[in-house]
């Protein structure tokens, strides 16, 4: 297994109190599989992808529990010298915001030479950076390499565009290049937080379909964040669906959709809308405050079929099927229907 998070919990220490944000999260990622992590706004695919990459930050956040490992590596154990080396080469991340990802006020080129020529080293002092600098063989080497990298992901013009700075660039245009850098390092795994959602639809389904190539292609591993059931059918093998900081239901992905067991995920489902027309369904209520989770389930303030139960303990996942399971006190009775 290459990527094996075990009932992870992080919490957040803020004005109100401790915000309980990761309550045992547990994912899987396999060698060339493409897995999603899909959820509401504000449940938590982000917290968790910074944490695996060890990137959130500490003070306010603690990690209180659970394991991390990768390649057989526990993560939270590593030191700062390793964790710059595993994220630079062995894992990547594709962030959600281009704008915010790239800087301003430098040109892609700079900031695409620079992750080249020093990727996955740690703390690389200015006297180095500085003697580096009149290296003319290593810069031209960088810049040939982020020209091939922008030539991989379809982007016309790479010498242009390597001279444009990011506000130069198109939306879907900017997304690509943080693709392009992201497999800088020859990555085994990718984690993308929600890629296209900045998007139109049209560009949107450009860089996922981009996307798609390069993980078949390279034969990546890839943890794929988005609240877009949609995108999640299209591009991965297996579903965890997230609720408030909890993993609810674990499916390969087409019997996730033929299937949808948890009340969440079939309220998910329920919520999108159909060509056929025919009503469109929400779910009652709110996540709720993490600050004061409920007890039990934290779902059981929204759930139609709560039982006393479900606000006594919390229900573990339970195998309901091949490979299928869901965490709700309805499978040691009735399945949930639609």
């Amino acid at each position: 297994m290459m990527l094996d998070v075990s009932d992870l919990k992080v919490y957040f220490d803020v004005f109100e109190g401790v915000a309980q944000v990761l309550n045992g999260v547990s994912i899987r990622v396999g060698q060339g599989e493409t897995v999603s992590l899909v959820g509401e706004t504000g449940c938590g695919k982000s917290v968790t992808i910074k944490t695996i990459l060890r990137m959130v930050p500490t003070p306010p956040a603690r990690i209180v529990g659970g394991r991390i490992t990768y390649k057989g590596r526990d993560v939270l154990a590593l030191q700062e010298e390793e964790l710059y080396t595993l994220r630079g080469k062995e894992m990547a991340l594709i962030p959600q915001e281009p704008m915010s990802s790239l800087n301003p006020v430098f040109s892609i080129e700079d900031q695409f030479v620079e992750l080249i020529r020093w990727q996955g080293r740690y703390r690389v002092g200015w006297t180095y950076r500085l003697a580096k600098s009149f290296d003319g063989a290593g810069k031209k080497a960088a810049r040939e390499k982020a020209l091939a990298l922008l030539e991989r992901v379809h982007i016309p013009d790479p010498p242009r565009v390597l001279k444009s700075y990011p506000v130069e660039l198109s939306g879907g245009m900017r997304q690509r290049v943080l693709i392009a850098m992201a497999l800088a390092g020859d990555p085994s795994l990718l984690l993308a937080d929600e890629p296209g959602t900045a998007l139109d639809v049209t560009t949107q389904e450009q860089i996922l379909g981009l996307m798609k190539e390069r993980v078949e292609k390279q034969n990546l591993a890839v943890l794929y964040i988005t609240h877009n059931l949609g995108v999640a059918r299209a591009m991965t093998e297996r579903i965890y669906v997230m609720y408030a900081g909890e993993v609810v239901e674990e499916s390969p992905t087409m019997e996730l959709f033929r299937a949808p067991q948890h009340p969440y995920t079939q309220g998910l489902m329920a919520s999108i809308p159909k060509l056929t027309g025919g009503k469109v369904l929400g779910i009652d209520g709110f996540i709720p405050d993490y600050v004061d989770p409920p007890p039990g389930c934290r779902f059981q303030p929204r759930c139609p079929y709560a039982m006393p139960e479900c606000r006594e303990s919390r229900p573990a996942l339970t195998l309901v099927g091949s490979n299928h399971r869901a965490a709700c006190f309805l499978f040691q009775q009735e399945p949930a229907t639609v």
